[in-house]
């Protein structure tokens, strides 16, 4: 077999589009009902199994708490859920320092919207390890 060949496919699990999180509409179709994934941009490629044990089933808004504006994303994610009917609340983020950002966009968001949601965290270590905190 040649370099790139793969003896197995895996079914890509994205249902939406689009996924960066500046660029997502704050009411969309798919929002509604949604368990909604709140990912690092770093985390699909440091956890190999992404799309089907953390993408699967959900929908995802991505970015980087360390290139963004912070405040943008928890203004953002708290006008999606205020303005959908979301199920539930996930944030998949790395190890490092820089990362932290993104869980505490998570929570701020879902404690400013009014809503009883509790945000599932999980951190994704360098070296591709999934933890449930």
């Amino acid at each position: 077999a040649g370099e790139g060949d793969i003896s197995f496919s895996l079914k890509p699990q994205l249902q939406q589009w689009p996924v960066q999180l500046t660029l997502a509409p704050v009411k969309a179709p798919y929002f509604q009902d949604a368990d909604l994934l709140i990912t690092a941009d770093c985390v699909p490629f440091a956890y190999p199994d992404y799309h089907p044990k953390l993408l699967k089933g959900k929908k995802v808004v991505i970015g980087c708490p360390k290139l963004d504006d912070l405040n943008a994303y928890v203004e953002k994610l708290t006008a999606i859920v205020q303005s959908n009917n979301i199920k539930s609340i996930t944030v998949a983020f790395m190890e490092v320092p820089c990362c932290n950002g993104i869980v505490y966009a998570a929570e701020q968001a879902a404690q400013a919207s009014g809503k009883n949601l509790k945000v599932n965290k999980i951190r994704i270590t360098i070296d591709g390890k999934k933890e449930i905190i």
